[in-house]
């Protein structure tokens, strides 16, 4: 009832479910379980998330490579060093549809993912593609609707040596990542959430969305920002 546009509407709706003992059909303030994280997190923003996670799990400096993605999927984690592309490449043969591969290239600025790795991971159905380095074939990137998220573009790759490991727990724009947690992309970046806690903060961002669509509906209808978040209650007081 306190998250309807129209509360008094919304309580006489819920007292006449009660007394005829009706249910009340909606597809707003849904609660998902396991089964539907995925639906969840497609709703909800990065920005979303990264509130509801108090500011934890966004990725530094890992940006997609062009606007308007939208990515989710949990992880496959890849460890490799510069310019080694071998694993990432294996990786996409491991990981299942629908997953996004995670790259750590432990600083190196020399590409190890481009269009053909691409072209791959998008015919095998996977989700995207976060890689903490380089990757390249940018202008051929652009024009593929694939999401791909990374800190550097480079012309230069290297060579597949093999180093590293697929499936282990990787650091990724200083975030920690195991494979199974749920990575969420878009325009503002990447974040990262734990497999062990995604069913509550899929709800959480879920919350915090309704929360701004409220607040936002109360601006459009006259109040400022600062008056429809009291934010005159939070101020402290000094002397």
């Amino acid at each position: 009832i306190t998250k309807a546009k129209d509360v008094k509407k919304a309580t006489e709706v819920i007292k006449k479910a009660i007394l005829e003992k009706t249910k009340v059909e909606t597809t707003l303030f849904k609660k998902y379980d396991e089964t539907s994280l995925k639906k969840a997190f497609s709703l909800v923003s990065t920005p979303n998330i990264s509130d509801a996670m108090h500011k934890q799990g966004a990725m530094e400096g890992i940006k997609p490579i062009k606007h308007g993605f939208h990515m989710v999927g949990r992880a496959l984690t890849v460890q490799t060093i510069d310019g080694d592309w071998a694993k990432p490449v294996e990786a996409i043969d491991k990981a299942e549809p629908g997953w996004v591969i995670v790259v750590d290239v432990r600083g190196g600025r020399t590409a190890v993912w481009g269009e053909l790795a691409t072209w791959s991971a998008k015919v095998k159905g996977l989700a995207g593609v976060v890689v903490d380095g380089a990757v390249r074939d940018l202008d051929d990137l652009l024009k593929m609707d694939f999401p791909v998220f990374c800190r550097y573009i480079s012309p230069n790759a290297g060579e597949p040596k093999g180093f590293g490991e697929i499936g282990a727990e990787i650091i990724c724009g200083g975030q920690r990542v195991c494979t199974g947690d749920w990575i969420i992309g878009d325009d503002s970046g990447v974040v990262v959430v734990p497999q062990d806690i995604a069913q509550e903060i899929a709800n959480r961002a879920l919350n915090v969305k309704e929360f701004e669509n409220r607040m936002r509906e109360e601006i459009k209808n006259g109040g400022s920002l600062g008056s429809v978040l009291k934010l005159k209650k939070w101020e402290k007081k000094i002397g």
